[in-house]
C-alpha cells in the first residue's frame, strides 16, 4: 500500500496499464507537458518514461482526439485519450457517439472496440460554465459506451484499469476537485468490476445514492443526520453505465426511503433514472417519496458565492431525507 492522491492513483493505473501491455497508449492535450506541473496529475511523468510515441500531446482539438482514438482501437491499439473539461465533449460527439458507441454492435459483437475517454469534471474552481458542466447523463443515454465517475483515490485506480482493459469504449469522469485527496491505495495492478456499487456508510433509515465528489457530501450529510438519530446508507454507484440496480434495491428495500444526489442538472438528470427504476422495481417498499439533490437549471456561474449556491451541499441532503421520513 502506498499514500497516493486521486491523481497519483491514475497516473500509476496508466503506467501500469503501459507497461503491461505496449498497445496502451496516451493521448490529449498537454498530456506530456503535465510533466512540467503538479506531480498531482494523472499524466505527469509519463512522456518522460514512456517517450512521445506512446505519450502524444495533440492538437486543440477534440473532435480529432476522438478520431484518433476510434480509429486506433479498430486498428487494434488501446488508446486512452483525454478530453480536458467535460463540456469539450460535445466537440468529440460525433466520433463517440454515432461511431465508437456503435461499431461493436455492427459488428455482431465479433470485434472489440477498446478505448477509454479520461474527462475531467466538476464545480468549484471558477471555471465557469463553458468548462463545468457535467454532461454524465447525455453520455448515459448512448447505448454502447460505459460511463465510470470515481470518488476516491483506492476505486479511481481499480476502475481505471478496469476500463482500460474493458473490450467496449469507456467514459472515465475525473473530477478535478478530487485529485489532491490522498489515501492508501494498493500498489499493485488491481481492478474493480465495473457495474458494482458499494456500500460506503450503512444505515437503517433511508438510502441516499451519489456518485463522484457528492459521495463526500453524502457522508457529511449522514455525519449530522446521525447526531438527531437518523441513519442514512449511503451508496457510491462508481459506475454509472451498467447502472448496479441491485445494490440500489437491496438497500431500498431495508430502508423504504431513497434520495438521489449528483452535482448535475437536476432537470432529466442522472438521478430521474435512479428514482424511476426505484419507483418501478420497489415501490411496494418505499415508505415516502423519491426525493433529487441537485444541482440548479442554469448554467455554472463564474462568481464564486454563486458557484457555492449552485453545487448542492449537506444541508440540501439533509432537509431531503428529512421530507421523505415525514
Amino acid at each position: 500500500m502506498a499514500t497516493l492522491s486521486f491523481g497519483q492513483a491514475l497516473q500509476s493505473a496508466l503506467d501500469l496499464a503501459m507497461q503491461k501491455d505496449e498497445k496502451v497508449f496516451i493521448a490529449g492535450e498537454g498530456v506530456g507537458v503535465s510533466i512540467h506541473l503538479d506531480p498531482n496529475l494523472p499524466t505527469h511523468g509519463l512522456l518522460d518514461k514512456y517517450g512521445s510515441r506512446r505519450v502524444k500531446d495533440t492538437p486543440v482539438s477534440e473532435a480529432a482526439i476522438a478520431g484518433l482514438a476510434v480509429g486506433s482501437s479498430a486498428l487494434g491499439l488501446r488508446p486512452v485519450v483525454e478530453i480536458m473539461f467535460f463540456p469539450f465533449i460535445t466537440l468529440a460527439a460525433d466520433m463517440l457517439v454515432n461511431h465508437a458507441a456503435k461499431l461493436r454492435y455492427m459488428s455482431g459483437g465479433q470485434t472489440v472496440f477498446p478505448l477509454t475517454v479520461r474527462v475531467k469534471a466538476g464545480v468549484g474552481f471558477g471555471a465557469g460554465c463553458q468548462h463545468s458542466h457535467n454532461l454524465e447523463a447525455w453520455i448515459a443515454h448512448v447505448p454502447g459506451m460505459k460511463l465510470v465517475f470515481p470518488s476516491n483515490p483506492s476505486d479511481a485506480k481499480g476502475l481505471l484499469l478496469s476500463s482500460i482493459f474493458d473490450p467496449n469504449p469507456v467514459i472515465f469522469v475525473e473530477e478535478m476537485l478530487l485529485y489532491w485527496n490522498q489515501e492508501e491505495v494498493p500498489e499493485e495492478d488491481y481492478r474493480l468490476p465495473l457495474g458494482q456499487a458499494k456500500v460506503v456508510r450503512s444505515g437503517e433509515d433511508c438510502t441516499l445514492v451519489a456518485y463522484g465528489g457528492a459521495v463526500h457530501t453524502a457522508l457529511q450529510a449522514a455525519e449530522s443526520l446521525a447526531v438527531d438519530g437518523v441513519s442514512l446508507e449511503v451508496i457510491d454507484l462508481r459506475t454509472l453505465v451498467p447502472l448496479d440496480e441491485n445494490s440500489i434495491l437491496e438497500s431500498v428495500n431495508k430502508t423504504g426511503r431513497l434520495a438521489v444526489l449528483h452535482e448535475s442538472n437536476r432537470f432529466c438528470g442522472f438521478g430521474a433514472e435512479i428514482a424511476a427504476m426505484a419507483a418501478e422495481k420497489a415501490f411496494s417498499r418505499l415508505k415516502g417519496p423519491v426525493l433529487r439533490v441537485a444541482a440548479p437549471d442554469i448554467p455554472v456561474p463564474v462568481s464564486p458565492l454563486q458557484e457555492k449556491f449552485y453545487r448542492p451541499g449537506p444541508d440540501e441532503v439533509i432537509r431531503a431525507v428529512r421530507k421523505t421520513m415525514q
